[in-house]
Formats: structure tokens, C-alpha cells, sequence
């Protein structure tokens, strides 16, 4: 059997007063998304225990079949994976966003969504800062891709502190004051003085000079969260019993992929936010079906959407995901006999708050051996009505391979 997995990151949200009422999913055209819905089931799931906090990482987890209770360990160590990061068993990853902050708030977790050229050349500034400061820990800073990068503490006395340190993602603190926000705990005090280091190497850097003449946000320093060890995961193939490929340009998610044993498939033209090519990941996820039983692409857009407030870009990303990529799967997939096709997010993220929320989030599946429940549509408003639901939302890949 094939089956194609696509997860519009953060597509679940609430309705909206300039939508006449109506969520995103409701008010975008999905032809594609719908069709699933109709000839399948639609149904929800709680991908985020309330222990933990909801983001990708969790969620991620959950939806590729993995109980994030037993397996979580941090954010930064499944990028690091992606990234190519060798990680000790006591050696911990940390994520370090490159942000702009402006009076005291989180004005742009994304600096203003700086390239990766540009990125690279302010985190090795950065790097040689924080060498200065000493005194810390063992140190490792590692570019990434845009404003995404991962310092890396090496296994030394006291860092196991960072295990209980608590952090906050900056893309959930829109517009407020970070200090209500900064690292707490064992290590917290460590992290803060690396953050306030970050600072000398930025201001005045001619990137971010250049950024500000250009009208565009300079990043003023380095935001650290997300820390763990390297977790232990069994191959997906070993518990499911199939292959998989991931198709992502976020390091989190392929970083998932990856320590699952699937393929990373990188698309030239994806780039994690709303101007992505669409049509080249659809293209890469119908390729993929011919070498792999389970094929994933992750579209980060959605998500991003939300994060800027932004219900236009929004409804055109979904537009353009039931387009480009479910419709060319959905056309795809019976060419190679039986198969499924599951749509779902990994968690909420709503325009209002502008970050993650908790709750469950609508999935639709259809294909071989799924018989249609008679829904109408892929929706949040469908599916909380709908009979089928997972509680722990790791338990509905055994439903998507069941037999």
C-alpha cells in the first residue's frame, strides 16, 4: 500500500469575524481537500499532551505515531539532526533563533525573515562573541537555514541544569516584553548572559546595517530555547513495518524524518514560508510514491500565516497546498495499486493570538478500504462533530496503516 501524508502546519484555527464567521479551512477553495474528506472520514486528533507545550516538535512526533511522553527530549536535538549535528549522549541542543527585539518586545521572531546568506554571516559574528564571553559551557554555534540555528552545549559539569531551565519559543510572545519571557531556572541566568552577549556582535554589523537601509529589521541578538539531549527513537520501518521519505524545508520536521529512518527529499524552491514552491513539492512527493510506502510533505506556509496575523495568506496558502500538492497526489495514488491519503496539521495555531494553541485538530483520510462516513467537507467544524477521535493523537498512524 502508498500511502501520501500531507500536513498543512498550523492550519486549525478559530472562526473568524472578517471571514463572516468562518474558519480559514471553511472559507478557502478545496476542491481536493474536500474530495478526500467525502469519499473518506474525517475525524480529530490531540496531538499535544497538556503537559507539554504545543509545537511542532511535540505534535510532529504525535502524528508520525510516536507517543511524545515516552520519546520527547527537546526541540533543538531533531533539528540538529537535520542539520548533521553529532550529539553526545550528555551533550545538549539548543535552538537560537536570530530575532529583533525593540523596546523590550519580541517584535520579529524571524528578524524579518532574514536570508540564509545573511544569517550565516551574523551567526559567525555571533560565534566569535560568545567564544569572548567564555566561562559558560563547552560551545558550538551552528548556522542553519534563515533564522533558524542551534548552539550546542558539549557534556560538561552542572549542564544538566538545562534539562529543568525553562524557555520560551519567541514566535509565541508576539509584541510583548521579553522579560517576562527570558530563560528561568539552574541555567537560566547562563542562557541569558549569552543572549545579552549576542547584542555586542550584531549592533553595527554591516548586514544589519545594510538591512536597516533597505527598510528591512535588522536582528539585535539571539534568542535560545527548545533545549534537550539526543532522543532514542526506533526506526519507523521496525514498529510500522514500511518505508518512509520526508519532503520539508523546515530542519525541525525533516529532522523528525530523519531520526525515524525515512529519506529526506530537499526541493529546490522550498523555503519554509508562503512564498514556497508548492507545484515543486507536489512534484517531489508524486516521484517519491515510486521508491517509498509512505511519503510525507510538510507545508510550513499555514502556519507561518498565522504567525503574522495574516487570514489572506492564510486561506491562499491552503488554496495552494489543495492545488499543487493534495490534488497531484490524490491523482497519483491509485496508479500504484491500493493506497491512503491522510490530511492533517500537526497542531492549532490561530490568528488571533498569532501563536500555538492547544486542542484537537481536524484530519481527513480516504483510500483503499476507508469507506466514506458521508461528510461533506475538511473542516474543524466537520470533524467536531465527527465520531472518529484520538484522544492521544500518536495512536492515529496505527489507524492510517491499519489493514
Amino acid at each position: 500500500m502508498k500511502i501520501a501524508i500531507v500536513i498543512p502546519d498550523g492550519c486549525a484555527d478559530e472562526p473568524q469575524d472578517s471571514l463572516g464567521g468562518r474558519t480559514p479551512l471553511q472559507a478557502a477553495h478545496l476542491p481536493h481537500m474536500d474530495t478526500v474528506a467525502r469519499s473518506g472520514v474525517v475525524g480529530r486528533s490531540d496531538n499535544v499532551p497538556p503537559t507539554l507545550t504545543p509545537a511542532s516538535d511535540v505534535a510532529t512526533l504525535s502524528l508520525f505515531g510516536y507517543d511524545p511522553l515516552i520519546f520527547y527530549t527537546g526541540r533543538s536535538p531533531l533539528e540538529a539532526a537535520a542539520m548533521g549535528i553529532e550529539l553526545g549522549p550528555d551533550d545538549f541542543a539548543i535552538r537560537c533563533n536570530l530575532v529583533t527585539v525593540e523596546n523590550g518586545e519580541m517584535r520579529d521572531f524571524t528578524a524579518g525573515h532574514i536570508t540564509t546568506e545573511e544569517a550565516r554571516q551574523l551567526i559567525a559574528a555571533v560565534a566569535n562573541r560568545l567564544k569572548q564571553v567564555g566561562g559558560v559551557f563547552p560551545l558550538e554555534l551552528f548556522a542553519g537555514v534563515q533564522y533558524r540555528h542551534a548552539l550546542i552545549a558539549r557534556a560538561c559539569p552542572g549542564l544538566e541544569g538545562l534539562a529543568t531551565t525553562k524557555t520560551q519559543a519567541p514566535h509565541d510572545i508576539p509584541d510583548r516584553p521579553i522579560v517576562d519571557y527570558l530563560p528561568r531556572g539552574p541555567q537560566g541566568e547562563a542562557l541569558v548572559r549569552l543572549m545579552e552577549a549576542s547584542k555586542d556582535a550584531l549592533v553595527g554589523h554591516p548586514v544589519n546595517v545594510a538591512r536597516i537601509a533597505a527598510g528591512k529589521r535588522p536582528a539585535t541578538q539571539i534568542w535560545l530555547w527548545g533545549q534537550g539531549k539526543r532522543p532514542s527513537l526506533k526506526p519507523f520501518r521496525e514498529v510500522y513495518g514500511c518505508s518512509g521519505a520526508i519532503i520539508s524545508a523546515v530542519d525541525l520536521v525533516r529532522g523528525v524524518g530523519q531520526l525515524l529512518g525515512w529519506k529526506r527529499i530537499d526541493v529546490p524552491g522550498a523555503t519554509g514560508y508562503l512564498d514556497t514552491d508548492y507545484a515543486a513539492k507536489g512534484r517531489a512527493g508524486v516521484a517519491a510514491l515510486r521508491d517509498h510506502d509512505l511519503v510525507c510533505v510538510h507545508i510550513e506556509a499555514p502556519d507561518e500565516a498565522s504567525h503574522e496575523g495574516r487570514v489572506d495568506e492564510k486561506i491562499k496558502a491552503l488554496e495552494r497546498i489543495d492545488e499543487h500538492i493534495v490534488g497531484p497526489l490524490l491523482q497519483a495514488l491509485p496508479r500504484h495499486g491500493e493506497w491512503r491519503i491522510l490530511i492533517s496539521p500537526d497542531h492549532r495555531t490561530t490568528l488571533r493570538t498569532r501563536a500555538h494553541a492547544y486542542g484537537a485538530v481536524p484530519f481527513a483520510l480516504a483510500g483503499t478500504g476507508i469507506e466514506s462516513r458521508g461528510q461533506l467537507g475538511y473542516d474543524e467544524a466537520v470533524a467536531a462533530t465527527a465520531s472518529l477521535s484520538f484522544v492521544r493523537g500518536w495512536e492515529l498512524m496505527k489507524y492510517v496503516l491499519s489493514k
